[in-house]
């Protein structure tokens, strides 16, 4: 099935200006919800919202949005006040710098638009996606829709365009917020690790490889419940004993991987038999990566 747009913009920078059309580029739908419902017969829930104060049910027509700018303290607005404060959309995603891809983190990333060109947005749309592709950059700049105003980047991927919307600065934590300690770490040790790293390494992602599994046992289990079968629960797997020796546990791992990419892992790492104890604690190699499950390693 064809792909349906869902807005048309135009895409500005300098005096070039593209029509496009906008696609959803994830879907949503396909997460799992349940339903709340009541226990005795079954039947659907409505939400209420309730007045603490005066103790009852207060309908929709009844409500008013505020700010509560001190403890128990509100300014009200109004919908026409609420209104005016929007943004108006320009149905435009104006650029206003290019950078380097990799300049951007990927903590930023927000939801994500495929990008197609408009009735007489062909040539400019192919124009602005091979020169992001050579030159290795991405467009930034600003798009307002639905009364906000996101920052945007505008990527090349494959043959088209991904417009991603963009976090601002004050919705995203820093890491120096945690307290990570200072840990010296051994050359031997991570030697080893990237060792590792090396044996377990792909040049590409395939998001096929992944499957969520949670949600095909929840359909399963829907499934079953259909069908008027019980469903069974299983136990859960018992965990290995916690592996106290790190260069136990990496070489164990480089043994354990060894086999299936030997190339990878060289010659001394294939012959070399594993250390006694280090077999002993092989169940609980837990302390490290493991082998991505269900991935296939690409030749």
């Amino acid at each position: 099935m064809a792909a349906r747009s869902i807005a048309s913009l135009t895409v500005s920078f300098g005096l070039v200006s593209i029509p496009v059309k906008l696609f959803s580029a994830t879907e949503a739908s396909r997460a799992i919800s349940f339903n709340l419902l009541h226990k005795a017969c079954g039947s659907r829930l409505k939400q209420q919202y309730i007045c603490i104060k005066e103790e009852v049910p207060v309908a929709r027509e009844d409500m008013v949005k505020g700010y509560e700018f001190a403890k128990d303290q509100y300014v009200i607005f109004s919908p026409e006040e609420l209104k005016a404060l929007e943004e108006a959309g320009t149905h435009m995603a104006e650029i206003t710098e290019f950078v380097p891809i990799d300049a951007v983190d990927p903590v930023y990333f927000d939801k994500a638009y495929y990008l197609g060109p408009d009735k007489g947005g062909a040539k400019p749309f192919a124009l602005l996606a091979s020169a992001l592709r050579e030159s290795k950059r991405c467009a930034l700049g600003r798009w307002a829709a639905r009364g906000k105003q996101y920052i945007v980047m505008i990527r090349p991927v494959e043959d088209g365009l991904v417009m991603q919307q963009l976090l601002y600065a004050g919705e995203v934590r820093s890491i120096k917020d945690l307290e990570i300690p200072k840990t010296e770490v051994k050359d031997a040790e991570l030697k080893l690790a990237k060792q590792l790293i090396e044996q377990q390494a792909s040049d590409t992602f395939d998001p096929t490889a992944y499957t969520n599994e949670v949600a095909a046992r929840i359909e399963a289990a829907v499934q079953k419940k259909v069908e008027g079968e019980e469903i069974t629960l299983a136990e859960a797997p018992e965990g290995g004993a916690q592996v106290i020796d790190l260069m136990e546990a990496l070489r164990a791992s480089l043994v354990k991987k060894a086999p299936a990419r030997a190339k990878a892992s060289g010659p001394e790492l294939v012959t070399r038999k594993p250390p006694k104890r280090a077999q002993q604690s092989e169940p609980a190699v837990v302390a490290v990566p493991a082998a991505r499950k269900g991935v296939r390693k690409k030749a």
